[in-house]
């Protein structure tokens, strides 16, 4: 039975800047070519916002004069990308000043008209409305000569060139990743599981690299809307979770039981407490282990946030167990890239299938699973104080990608990177997440040249071959990066 699926408490947002370019001598000798130039613009224009991005246009930039006089209205704009549309042949001093002077991402689009010229009616007017790609290289090398990365560049045709659709999808895809690193708030809530020392994150250096704010969350804030829940409330929640949920017998696994009424009523109580946390600290996300007192009320609420966090993941709000703020904000890019983003580690490897067991006890992002999800009791949650209901299912069948943000011995922050494919294969009924996961060129080899670039031991698991959207975030944003998986990381 296929998973109902769970409405983004926030829409995906982002805002572009789009400047074209052209060359103001063309003007006067040729009529109707500016009218052409400014049609393509209104083109590309309408492609961006099809993909739910703002736009906000700064017009032709066609002398070096145009573009001083419009790089401070472009400072002001609060853009999160540049959309540079090289329309036809302009020179570079209408990008110099751009380049130096704007710090967000730049990307070129030379995306002609036609597929090839028409050769025997060819004109310089045909050539001039498809000559796209001529300054390109000439923007690359002032780029270079001034000290920046080279931007990247999308090249085509309008004639529904699949190569241009995908590669907007991904620049509109980061964009969007980029407008919420800038502005998002992650709970920070508790401390690290004891003896994990892959888990400390230093929230400056967090801020620093990513732009994000964390709010330091304590216990009792969570815990005061715990104690006096709105009973109407609590009841729409089980509603809820009954409904997104199956709650089967146990099977193999003794730890495992049908979902007690007791259980439901806790998981709908924190999920309560937690809904009114989010609206009272404005948080996007959060990352939290806490245990409390043996017996405490307090333990009973931080140990069952599981059934809550699923839903609000899937809801686009990454939550992240075992303290882990460098996974929850590895989850946030990736469902901000609308592919998932579920918290996961490695479980045992099947090498009969040559696969290895992809998952975690704890929150993941409900709208990835593969059919209904599943709730189980469990007696006790291993490796954890506490118990409660925990939350089974397997990731869709296909394509998968990985994302850990580790640590270096310099504190800088690193990008691990893999690409694989969910199998649909059986998992163990233990009340927690997994998939089968396949890599090439083997899961051994895979495995080795994981864990030999230090990453965390959590990760994001997402849905579809996203790698080379990651390793453009990575490069905007300064981290180094390492993909994994042979082939991936091409946009």
């Amino acid at each position: 039975m296929a998973a109902p699926r769970i409405a983004r408490l926030h829409p995906l947002r982002a805002k572009a800047g789009l400047v074209g370019i052209g060359h103001h001598v063309y003007w006067p000798q040729f009529p109707g070519l500016p009218d052409e130039m400014a049609r393509k613009q209104k083109h590309l224009r309408g492609l961006i916002e099809a993909r739910g991005v703002e736009v906000e246009d700064f017009g032709m930039l066609d002398t070096a004069q145009a573009a001083y006089d419009t790089v401070a209205k472009i400072k002001g704009a609060d853009i999160d990308l540049l959309f540079v549309d090289m329309v036809t042949y302009g020179t570079s001093s209408t990008f110099g000043v751009l380049c130096r002077e704007l710090t967000v991402p730049i990307v070129l689009v030379a995306i002609q008209p036609l597929k090839a010229m028409d050769y025997e009616n060819g004109t310089t007017y045909m050539q001039l409305c498809n000559d796209d790609f001529c300054s390109v290289p000439e923007f690359t090398g002032v780029a270079v000569r001034i000290g920046r990365r080279p931007p990247p560049v999308i090249i085509g045709h309008e004639d529904n060139d699949p190569v241009v659709a995908r590669e907007l999808d991904s620049w509109c895809g980061i964009a969007k990743v980029l407008h919420s690193l800038r502005r998002s708030r992650i709970g920070l809530m508790g401390h690290v599981l004891e003896a994990m020392l892959d888990m400390h994150t230093d929230p400056t250096a967090i801020t620093a690299t990513f732009g994000l704010h964390v709010v330091l969350v304590e216990p009792d804030d969570l815990f005061k809307h715990y104690r006096s829940p709105d009973t109407d409330t609590v009841e729409r929640w089980k509603k809820e979770i009954l409904r997104f949920f199956d709650t089967p017998d146990p099977k193999s696994d003794s730890l495992t039981g049908k979902l007690r009424p007791e259980d439901l009523e806790t998981a709908a109580r924190a999920a309560v407490a937690l809904e009114k946390l989010i609206a009272e600290k404005k948080l996007d996300g959060l990352a939290y282990y806490y245990e409390g007192e043996p017996g405490s009320e307090l333990r009973t609420l931080v140990t069952n946030l599981i059934v809550g966090n699923s839903m609000l993941t899937g809801a686009g709000f990454p939550m992240c167990g075992e303290f882990d703020l460098k996974t929850c904000v590895a989850m946030m890019i990736m469902d901000r890239l609308d592919i998932g983003g579920s918290f996961a580690e490695f479980h045992p490897i099947d090498f009969k299938l040559d696969s290895v067991l992809v998952g975690h006890d704890g929150p993941h992002h409900i709208n990835i699973a593969a059919g209904k999800p599943v709730i189980r009791s469990l007696k006790k949650y291993h490796g954890k104080p506490g118990s409660g209901a925990g939350v089974e299912f397997q990731i869709k069948e296909g394509p998968i990608t990985m994302l850990s943000i580790g640590q270096k011995a310099d504190g800088k922050f690193k990008f691990i990177i893999a690409e694989g494919e969910s199998a649909r294969r059986p998992i163990p009924p233990t009340g927690n997440t997994n998939t089968h996961g396949v890599f090439l060129p083997d899961v051994r080899t895979f495995l080795k040249r994981w864990v030999a670039e230090g990453p965390t031991h959590h990760f994001a698991l997402g849905i579809g071959h996203h790698a080379a959207e990651l390793v453009e975030i990575a490069k905007l944003l300064d981290i180094d990066y390492a993909v994994v998986t042979p082939g991936a990381g091409q946009l």
